[in-house]
């Protein structure tokens, strides 16, 4: 790995974790000794793969100071947010001679940390290197990731309506003072409240990426400010405060609902099923978690039951159900089962 910050060191840990032996280089971080390599030349000698994890208007910079001691054996790959722009910078510095691959890791420390899943990529196959492409595919897959194939400027064009705007939302109501904590807030809010705690915890440089070197982000921010100045002058302008409400909704204020075929028994089991996909993903994070935590008994030699532990677990959630209203028996059953299933984990 060139490159070693936060996003390398935690794709390293996550390689580490599935038996893929790594080193870095990073002259700007402390990289541990088992993984530090001293130079660019000692980093590349005899390795497979060579993952390039520096900041996107870095990239150029790194793979020219890279290619001196690559070999065509090698497979290089970038980690950036963006592809257009290090696609091009992959295929000016390598071109046919270095097999080369873009891509996109859908995660970072985060969500690692959170043991969010799934984990997604988006590899970029370079048309001059398919067996590059498919290796890297391979690679992803190895450390549990689900691959999708986009080119570059597909990935830019998805990114700037999705990855770009949310950062470009969530940085003005930051501006805009709307990230304070307030126990009353609307659940409408509490959506925007999480995007915007995720956005803080990037470094500043991705805001810049995403929003900057995306050739695609530009536009679509000022599609979102042409629409928003629109709904926001047709608010200004309509009657004030206190005047008889108009007997229709004006078009500049509707939102597309459920439709007029959409009962509310249908509403309802909708809304179940997201919160029963949802409560699945958390089931699926926590089986992450049981895994970690099997390795750290491993490591001091405990024993997977921890009965006192698990006792103060019980009586913890049973707490938490009463604050909530929730039947603390039928909440304790629940929990029951995630235990034994998280026992079951550890023991396999």
């Amino acid at each position: 790995m060139v490159g070693y910050g936060r996003f390398g060191r935690a794709l390293g840990e996550l390689m580490a974790e599935a038996g893929i032996r790594h080193r870095a280089y990073d002259p700007y971080v402390d990289i541990p000794g088992e993984h530090r390599a001293d130079s660019l030349e000692g980093l590349v000698r005899g390795v497979e793969f060579v993952v390039v994890a520096v900041p996107v208007s870095k990239m150029g910079a790194a793979l020219k100071a890279l290619r001196p001691h690559l070999v065509p054996a090698q497979i290089v790959l970038d980690v950036g947010s963006v592809k257009v722009g290090p696609a091009a910078a992959l295929e000016a510095v390598l071109g046919s001679e270095i097999p080369w691959c873009a891509t996109h890791p859908l995660f970072g420390p985060v969500s690692l940390a959170m043991a969010e899943r799934p984990m997604r990529v988006v590899v970029c196959p370079a048309s001059a290197h398919p067996e590059a492409a498919a290796r890297v595919c391979a690679l992803y897959q190895s450390i549990g990731c689900e691959v999708i194939e986009q080119s570059p400027e597909n990935h830019d064009r998805v990114m700037a309506h999705t990855h770009a705007l949310t950062f470009f939302i969530a940085k003005g109501m930051i501006d805009a003072g709307a990230g304070m904590e307030v126990p009353f807030a609307p659940p409408s809010f509490q959506a925007f409240a999480r995007t915007i705690d995720t956005v803080r915890s990037d470094a500043g440089h991705l805001f810049t990426a995403v929003a900057r070197e995306n050739p695609f982000a530009g536009q679509a921010r000022k599609e979102l400010v042409k629409a928003l100045s629109a709904i926001d002058k047709a608010l200004d302008e309509t009657q004030p405060v206190g005047a008889e409400a108009p007997a229709s909704i004006p078009t500049e204020f509707a939102i597309p609902d459920l439709g007029t075929q959409s009962p509310e028994l249908r509403e309802v089991r909708e809304l179940v099923d997201a919160v029963d996909r949802d409560i699945v993903k958390m089931l699926a994070r926590r089986v992450q978690l049981a895994h970690r935590a099997a390795k750290a008994k491993a490591t001091l030699g405990a024993p997977v039951l921890d009965a006192a532990r698990e006792a103060d677990v019980m009586a913890a959630r049973t707490a938490w159900a009463k604050d909530a209203r929730l039947d603390p028996d039928a909440v304790r059953d629940v929990f029951r089962a995630i235990i034994t299933m998280s026992r079951r984990v550890q023991r396999t």
